[in-house]
């Protein structure tokens, strides 16, 4: 093989390396999930938001509907305020409850719609009232804890 062409087969292959590195960056950074299609916003407040991320999907029943677009912190409540856009093919009912699940047993946070019966449906900026916040697994194992403590010695 002569010197250019060995030449030339580094330098093709030294790209595809970097276009794999970078295909695999945009998946875990998931930017590659790029959303062109109209969507609406709608806004929930939860106690506690875990470990929730700019981007984490929005699901109802496994299938991702939106994607969290702002997590803000309101000092006069003291409650986390989470904006989600949601495609517009998909319109929920006003009375939805908004939960913050997590993938698997310790897997990554999303936010969980979950559809009522009002006939109403949600429209852009509305306010999900009925939420449920994140499940602390520190929050539950010191629970625990304490629980077993105050009951004090078995015999």
């Amino acid at each position: 093989m002569s010197r250019k062409l060995l030449d030339l087969w580094v330098g093709i292959f030294v790209a595809m390396g970097l276009a794999g590195v970078l295909f695999l960056a945009l998946k875990v950074g998931n930017i590659s999930a790029g959303n062109f299609a109209e969507t609406y916003p709608l806004t929930a407040k939860f106690a506690n938001i875990g470990g929730l991320k700019v981007r984490a999907p929005v699901k109802s029943a496994g299938v991702v509907v939106g994607r969290v677009a702002d997590i803000r912190f309101d000092a006069k409540d003291y409650e986390a305020v989470v904006t989600f856009h949601i495609n517009e093919s998909y319109r929920f009912p006003r009375d939805t409850f908004a939960l913050i699940l997590t993938a698997g047993l310790l897997g990554e946070q999303y936010i969980g719609l979950d559809p009522g019966g009002d006939e109403k449906m949600l429209q852009a900026n509305d306010v999900i009232t009925k939420t449920q916040s994140a499940v602390v697994l520190e929050s539950l194992i010191s629970q625990f804890m304490f629980n077993k403590a105050s009951e004090g010695p078995t015999e």
